[in-house]
């Protein structure tokens, strides 16, 4: 299990519930770690039912995005699911304004994402 600076992960069940500790996603050394971890978590933790929840981040920067749509085709090559939870309105403004929201599984509680996890 690898340790983690960026992240906070529990388990719920079988899904990985990994929360942010920073507030503000954007110098490029952290978003790199990050990336980092969140990969790791797939590849060498072999979890592939990630829930990312989002409370307390306030912004996100266009680097970080790109890291989630690289998890996101990770965690799918892995047969896994992605979901993401408790965004605040404007990082929710940016996924609709990149179209980002029809890529991602976006819900507005963690209780709702679980639930998406066992939806088909």
């Amino acid at each position: 299990m690898a340790s983690h600076h960026r992240l906070e992960v529990s388990e719920i069940g079988d899904v990985s519930v990994v929360r942010f500790i920073d507030r503000r996603i954007l110098d490029a050394a952290n978003i790199e770690g990050l990336g980092d971890e969140l990969f790791e978590l797939v590849e060498t933790d072999h979890r592939n039912r990630l829930l990312l929840n989002f409370t307390g981040v306030e912004f996100l920067s266009s680097a970080a995005l790109n890291k989630l749509i690289i998890l996101d085709k990770k965690v799918k090559s892995h047969g896994g699911k992605l979901v993401l939870c408790d965004l605040r309105q404007e990082i929710k403004e940016v996924f609709a304004i990149t179209r980002l929201d029809q890529l991602f599984t976006i819900t507005d509680s963690e209780q709702n994402a679980l639930k998406s996890f066992s939806a088909k």
